[in-house]
């Protein structure tokens, strides 16, 4: 489309819609994939404020031939969520769920709303939405219904055709359709060609759909039969788009089991999964989903097996659930390797998370001997067959993989006969893309071979409609197309699609992407290297976008707060896509629209553990960053909070602590400081130590020396004889919080062990990291290398007492000196503070406290270094309790820059504040890192601690 053309069409849209319209670059860039293998450009997107916006967009695309395109969460994995033209986005505002009646169990919802809304709605009287896709927490009712999903529950509870009732919906003409059983209601146009096309051809509707409970490949003509009262609603549940547009549904709810138990079934290998997978369904089971050991290899809590099953069962109490599983159990117990039941409702959440993340794990294929993996993608994701024949299907896949020099780890819903799997297809180079269409149509005939769909839940899409063919004969696939064009005779709804399709090797979104590597500062281990192929880890499954988050989960917390698709970790991915592709987004490092994105991102690391795909935006931030202000003048808090290091060396060393106090608390000086170094007016200056830590170390030493008349030891008086450690004066520590290493050392050396600290400054690098200045971070690194060299030689282990900075160490600093080997040797030898206890004093037993504690689990903690060993370790001194998940919202420098206030306190809003507001009295409130006491001290006035000082407080 010519810009001339697309500027009329956003004004013309702008004076017919009530709703957002964006036709600007960062708009459209985050609209051209969805989680599939394909990519198409739109003109731009609107999110249309109720019915009658959607009606005034189709008007104004019709009068323009434009097409339209419908789009939910963008989750789907067949490319049907992309398009040319104008995309609906109904995530925005179209998610109401406008009634509830329990009665009748029937809700009336708007296409926006998100599967798991409803779901607790439901919940509230007992009911639920049987169909629950594994991104259930994100997808929309409306996407639901174009892709008919169906989720695990689907032996249960069956496809969302099943559950829907009626449709409210409008065509690109602009006839408002109410589509229910039978056909009296429809406009006369409709109804006359919908009896024609069905009347004429009773016995091939009758024949030609293959009898399978995942038959979701092309229209569902089968519903428009008599004997089934012309189901339309039924009919038009799956079209993808290309029929007419949701607008409303009338869905079915389900009675939810009081309790529900989970019975693992351990195989030998997949094919004897497979083959008892429909043995298993006479029982009632919720749920028969199958997954074999180079999936989930390294998972805990599975029995021994080479494969399982998962076979949830539900009942009115916890008893009979776990009577009804462990019937189960014993029923399968011959084929079985071994079992497990599980019925506490955590334990089984732990057990389904493997199985809902693994459309995102299984896009890095473990291979023996490679640490990266390999890429592997969607394209035939979903094929499904009747489920008796499944297990001779899969072994005829896996030696059509091999013939195709092709490899996949098939998981999913055996019970169905449906199957997911992401492969290692080349779709980067010709010879690659030709074994991909190669290897799809040989496919193709597998699954028609075996009497099967080629899509079992997410659609045909752009990724298989161009072979329906092989399923349905030409006969039938006319049929499709004449129906198509009785619904659409301008072929404005998401055209390509489905009917009259376009290649499968058409529109790939790896087409614009360079072939060659960009230049980079990081290493990127993981992906070779390749900045590009770090970027493509994103495949849009969009755990992301999450609205809430559970437990220590921290991902995607400014996406949270803002609710925008361009602060989500998958939109910042695409946005940094298109840079790369150059196509929308023109102006590379230099793009503006990615700027923008990634200035909310709080660099928190979430994702690095929370995605799927591990993805780790954090760094990618600083790689773009770094790239975007070479050789220009940065904003006012890279100087300030960036060089922070530096500035708090230069006050100890000419004793300004003070003094700057003073300072800061003198209004005018304050507020004229904040301004000039691009910091947040909302924010306190944090004080200064008097003493940093490294001082008090050093007068320490030089006592202890002089009392005992020997070199420096640990303790005045008394040598430890324990391992020697190395406590890190991290600059926080250092010169902010110094009581949190001097507890540290007292803990250590209560605990056995012998602390020595550097010999001159060292510093991770962080604040240079995270303001994208990798140039000084590298040089700063080296120079810490320098000094640590002796300890490294010596193989000391490293004591971090800050959670962000031991995870510099640990990830930032090897991953920008890639050629210096003692970078990996830094990283390998630090620690947290709880994990060298448990290290090297296993024996040591902690004071007991006996008091209750809420706090932060700092993001760096979760994402990178883990907490276990400081929940063991809180455990074992009786402090009891939970500390939050997500994020303080302070993050470092992030917090204090201006203009961040306001998400920086909604995302401490989110889960840390409530708590430590509802703590009884007594309660300890801790947290690791220095940024989330801050928080607590300058939004609650509540002063937190480390845990070394909490500790140690009990040791004194």
């Amino acid at each position: 489309m010519a810009d001339h053309q697309a500027d009329e069409l956003e004004q013309a849209l702008r004076r017919a819609v009530r709703g957002d319209v964006s036709f600007d670059t960062a708009s459209r860039a985050l609209m051209t994939m969805d989680a599939s293998n394909y990519r198409r450009v739109p003109a731009g997107v609107v999110a249309p404020r109720d019915a009658d916006d959607v009606a005034a967009v189709l008007a104004v695309c019709r009068e323009r031939g434009v097409p339209v395109v419908a789009r939910g969460g963008g989750t789907s994995i067949a490319g049907q969520a992309t398009g040319l033209g104008v995309v609906l986005d109904f995530t925005r505002h179209m998610r109401g769920i406008l009634s509830l009646d329990p009665e009748r169990r029937t809700a009336v919802v708007q296409p926006g709303v998100i599967c798991d809304d409803l779901r607790t709605a439901a919940g509230a009287h007992g009911l639920t939405f049987g169909p629950d896709p594994s991104t259930h927490s994100r997808c929309t009712l409306g996407g639901m219904i174009g892709n008919n999903s169906c989720g695990s529950h689907s032996v249960a509870w069956g496809t969302t055709a099943d559950n829907v009732h009626e449709l409210d919906v409008l065509t690109y003409g602009g006839e408002r359709v109410r589509a229910a059983q039978g056909l009296h209601d429809l406009p006369a146009r409709l109804r006359d060609g919908i009896r024609s096309l069905a009347g004429q051809h009773l016995a091939l509707l009758r024949t030609g759909f293959p009898e399978l409970p995942r038959r979701i490949s092309g229209y569902a003509l089968d519903e428009l039969l008599p004997e089934k009262n012309a189901d339309l609603a039924r009919a038009l549940t799956g079209s993808e788009g290309t029929l007419g547009v949701v607008t409303e549904a009338t869905v079915r709810l389900v009675e939810a089991p009081g309790a529900r138990a989970l019975a693992v079934l351990g195989y030998p290998d997949e094919s004897a999964a497979a083959e008892a997978a429909h043995t298993l369904l006479p029982y009632g089971p919720l749920t028969v989903e199958g997954m074999a050991a180079d999936l989930v290899a390294g998972a805990t809590g599975l029995p021994k097996g080479g494969a399982w099953l998962f076979v949830e069962v539900g009942g009115a109490t916890r008893e009979e659930a776990l009577s009804r599983a462990q019937e189960v159990a014993r029923a399968a117990a011959e084929a079985t390797t071994d079992h497990t039941v599980v019925a506490d409702p955590a334990g089984q959440r732990a057990l389904w998370r493997v199985r809902e993340d693994a459309s995102g794990t299984a896009t890095r294929l473990r291979i023996p001997g490679r640490a990266d993996g390999a890429e592997a993608w969607p394209g035939w994701e979903d094929c499904a067959v009747p489920p008796p024949r499944l297990g001779a299907y899969l072994r005829d896949f896996r030696a059509l993989m091999a013939q195709h020099g092709l490899r996949g780890t098939p998981y999913g819903h055996f019970g169905d006969g449906c199957i997911h799997v992401r492969i290692d297809f080349d779709l980067l180079t010709e010879p690659g893309i030709r074994v991909f269409r190669d290897f799809s149509a040989d496919l193709a005939d597998l699954v028609v071979a075996h009497g099967g769909s080629l899509s079992g839940e997410h659609g045909d899409g752009l990724a298989r409609a161009e072979l329906l063919p092989r399923m349905y004969g030409t006969e039938m696939v006319g049929l499709f197309s004449r129906f198509k064009d009785l619904w659409d005779p301008e072929g404005g709804l998401n055209p390509g699609v489905l009917a009259r399709p376009q290649r499968l090797d058409q529109n790939l979104r790896f087409d614009p992407l360079p072939r060659r590597p960009v230049d980079v500062e990081f290493g990127y281990p993981h992906d070779k290297g390749d900045f590009s192929a770090a970027v493509r880890r994103c495949v849009g499954v969009a755990k992301c976008r999450n609205e809430s988050v559970s437990g220590a989960g921290v991902m995607c917390p400014s996406y949270r707060v803002t609710g925008e698709e361009k602060h989500s970790t998958r939109g910042r991915a695409r946005l940094l896509h298109e840079m790369l592709a150059g196509e929308v987004v023109q102006d590379g490092w230099r793009s503006e629209e990615v700027r923008d994105a990634l200035d909310l991102c709080l660099s928190c690391k979430g994702c690095r553990s929370d995605c799927p795909v591990e993805v780790d935006m954090a760094t990618y931030k600083a790689e773009f960053l770094h790239h975007h202000y070479e050789g220009r003048l940065r904003p006012a808090a890279h100087y300030s909070m960036g060089w922070l290091p530096v500035w708090l060396r230069a006050a100890s060393l000419l004793r300004a602590a003070p003094a700057a106090n003073a300072l800061a608390g003198v209004s005018p000086l304050a507020t004229l400081a904040k301004r000039l170094g691009g910091i947040a007016p909302e924010r306190d200056i944090p004080e200064l130590a008097h003493e940093p830590f490294t001082r008090w170390w050093r007068d320490r030493v030089r006592e202890a020396a002089r009392e005992t008349g020997a070199g420096p030891v640990s303790e005045p008086g008394r040598p430890a004889h324990g391992r020697t450690v190395v406590l890190w004066p991290d600059t926080f520590t250092n010169h902010l919080s110094p009581s949190v290493g001097r507890s540290a050392v007292a803990v250590l050396e209560a605990a056995g062990l012998r602390v020595v600290v550097p010999p001159k400054p060292v510093c991770c690098g962080l604040t240079w990291v995270s303001t994208g200045q990798l140039d000084r971070a590298r040089t700063v690194m080296r120079r810490t290398l320098d000094v640590m060299a002796p300890a490294l030689d010596a193989g000391l282990p490293v004591v971090g007492l800050e959670p962000s900075c031991t995870a510099a160490l640990r990830t930032d600093l090897p991953e920008l000196l890639t050629t210096d080997p003692r970078a990996a040797r830094l990283a390998e030898s630090v620690s947290t503070f709880a994990q060298t206890l448990e290290r090297y004093a296993p024996d040591w037993q902690p004071p007991r406290i006996d008091r209750p504690v809420v706090g932060q689990t700092h993001c760096h903690q979760h994402a990178v270094l883990g907490d276990t060993a400081e929940r063991r370790l809180r455990e074992r001194a009786g402090l009891t309790g939970t500390l939050s998940g997500s994020c303080c919202g302070l993050a470092g420098n992030f917090g204090f820059e201006d203009g961040h206030y306001e998400v920086s306190a909604a995302c401490a809003e989110e889960q840390l504040l409530p708590s430590v507001r509802a703590a009884e009295p007594g309660t300890e409130i801790l947290a690791d890192g220095y940024s989330c006491r801050t928080q607590l001290t300058q939004l609650a006035g509540r002063k937190s601690r480390h845990l070394a000082e909490v500790l140690a407080e009990r040791l004194r």
